[in-house]
């Protein structure tokens, strides 16, 4: 009887042992990420305000970063990954949403479409996307190293409040100055007849999609509302599963 009680013993403590060698190597894994992370948006904006001081205007701006841009917006991914293995406790649907509507501006938009790279609305997303994505990976570099500074925190769950909306209005202004290139050109889309017997409009596409802001982004900032009151004012929040 003792026996067994010892080898129960043993099997829990192998147990918590494995838990905490599989947590280091997670928190080791996001602080590098994270860190990697900060440290690319924050090459981007140097990169920006260089070009900006020295040029005296934006025009050409977003070929200079272009590459860097993509690679860590791409890069971010992962994120969805983290969400969806557990790494990381927030709901998979609002990272993926986020994630890969930022990929589709960068790799869709921008890229594919270079007659808006010029654009002022362009630069108002990317000056957004960069404060935003340096604040949000500082706030999770500190948190992970357990040394937040209050005011990375304070920027965290205030500055969005108006970022937010300036990013949603670069996006869609951005989005409405392709149209036009877009019908034109015929871009990416398929035409009957053909043999897939099927067709595609990236036109009434794109529309659609500045369509689907109207729902997704009065969520998507309430979502972060909900968390501005959790983190900065204690308050508990009952929501439901996504």
């Amino acid at each position: 009887m003792a026996s067994g009680e010892e080898d129960g013993a043993v099997e829990e403590k192998e147990s918590n042992n494995k838990k905490r060698t599989k947590g280091a190597i997670a928190t080791a894994w996001l602080t590098f990420y994270n860190i990697a992370m900060t440290a690319g948006w924050l090459v981007l904006a140097v990169a920006m305000t260089r070009f900006y001081l020295q040029k005296g205007t934006h025009k050409g701006l977003y070929k200079t970063i272009a590459r860097t841009l993509k690679f860590f917006q791409t890069f971010a991914l992962l994120e969805v990954g983290h969400c969806a293995i557990g790494l990381v406790r927030t709901s998979v649907i609002v990272t993926g949403v986020q994630v890969c509507s930022r990929i589709f501006m960068v790799w869709f938009i921008t890229h594919s479409i270079r007659q808006v790279q010029n654009q002022e609305s362009v630069m108002l997303f990317l000056v957004v996307w960069t404060f935003t994505e340096i604040t949000r990976y500082s706030f999770y570099t500190f948190s992970l190293l357990k040394h937040l500074p209050y005011f990375i925190k304070w920027a965290r769950y205030n500055m969005f409040i108006i970022m937010y909306p300036l990013g949603v209005i670069g996006e869609l202004m951005t989005i409405y100055a392709a149209l036009p290139y877009v019908r034109k050109s015929g871009m990416y889309s398929l035409r009957l007849p053909n043999k897939y017997n099927v067709s595609f409009d990236y036109y009434y596409f794109l529309i659609i999609v500045m369509l689907s802001y109207i729902p997704l982004f009065p969520q998507l900032f309430l979502h972060m509302l909900r968390q501005r009151r959790r983190v900065l004012h204690g308050e508990v929040i009952v929501e439901k599963d996504e």
